[in-house]
């Protein structure tokens, strides 16, 4: 049975609601202001404040222009360009960034696509505890990109994601205790984990539960 590994383009992962956050933080300034013209939509004013806090090292205005490019807000959408800030923050050690430029490496967007690097850039991510780069790294351990296959590694990443609530990771851990791969077979704990992922409306894990349900004695 084939692992689904549904994806938007989430090549920014989050900086929208990262700058939401920023915008309640007290007192003001060009982050805070960049942050109140990205909630009223007005990305290129965003863009022009993140701009020169970028040139100057800031790490999270950096993860955030390599989302302006990769989503083509007050930019014109650019995925070499994401790609050169997000990798910017990420040898900052901003686990975002660094889970952004795995997955531009292993969608082959703003790169040449390259299961390795996507594997090397996903775990330094997923050490920092990057939710969705602990579930990618389990996709890879799963399906032999970029890694030798390892379903018992494929576990441990997909529990660690699942743990934090990821409904992909939640699915495709209920799948392998279902066919006992890096762990011992067990439909209980699969129910358990079928049901978490589906209960946040995962239409996989939602069939995969009723195709259970049809066969269980």
């Amino acid at each position: 049975m084939r692992f689904v590994y549904a994806r938007l383009l989430r090549a920014a992962l989050m900086a929208s609601a990262m700058l939401a956050a920023v915008a309640g933080a007290a007192g003001a300034g060009p982050l805070e202001d960049a942050a109140a013209a990205e909630q009223r939509g007005e990305y290129a004013s965003a863009y022009l404040l993140l701009r020169p806090l970028a040139d100057n090292g800031d790490a999270f205005a950096q993860s955030a222009l390599g989302f302006f490019y990769a989503e083509g807000r007050g930019v014109p959408q650019d995925y070499g360009e994401a790609v050169k800030w997000f990798r910017k923050a990420a040898v900052q050690s901003d686990a975002t960034a660094q889970y952004n430029v795995g997955f531009a490496y292993f969608s082959g967007q703003g790169v040449l696509q390259n299961y390795a690097q996507a594997t090397s850039w996903y775990r330094l991510a997923a050490d920092q505890g990057e939710a969705n780069a602990q579930n990618d790294l389990g996709f890879l351990y799963a399906n032999g990109k970029g890694v030798p296959q390892d379903y018992t590694e494929a576990v441990k990443w997909y529990r660690l994601a699942a743990n934090q609530g990821v409904a992909t990771a939640q699915s495709n851990l209920g799948l392998l205790y279902a066919q006992g791969r890096g762990v011992p077979q067990d439909y209980i704990t699969s129910h358990m984990w079928l049901n978490l992922s589906a209960a946040q409306g995962y239409d996989t894990a939602i069939k995969q539960g009723r195709a259970r349900k049809r066969h269980d004695p």
